[in-house]
């Protein structure tokens, strides 16, 4: 949970931000991270590996919407991330 708010405060827009494309990109990127690690020790958890790939979909999703918004907010969080692009 601490490492979510902390994910949370770094990326939000404003005071009450907890949804912004920003923040989901985060906690998306937090959380295929963690599952990458699980499933490099667990080979055989499929379903943990379809939700991983549904999870790296959305992140997708969310980017190229914020790549068409916003440019300069989408080159700051996939620095921030190091993300490719």
């Amino acid at each position: 949970m601490e490492a979510k708010t902390k994910t949370i405060d770094q990326f939000k827009l404003h005071g009450k931000d907890t949804g912004s494309a920003d923040v989901q990109v985060a906690l998306l990127t937090q959380r295929i991270n963690h599952l990458t690690e699980h499933l490099q020790t667990n080979k055989k958890d499929h379903s943990s590996r379809r939700g991983l790939l549904m999870m790296v979909g959305q992140r997708r999703r969310l980017l190229e919407y914020l790549q068409t918004i916003d440019l300069n907010r989408y080159q700051a969080v996939t620095k921030k991330l190091k993300l490719r692009h």
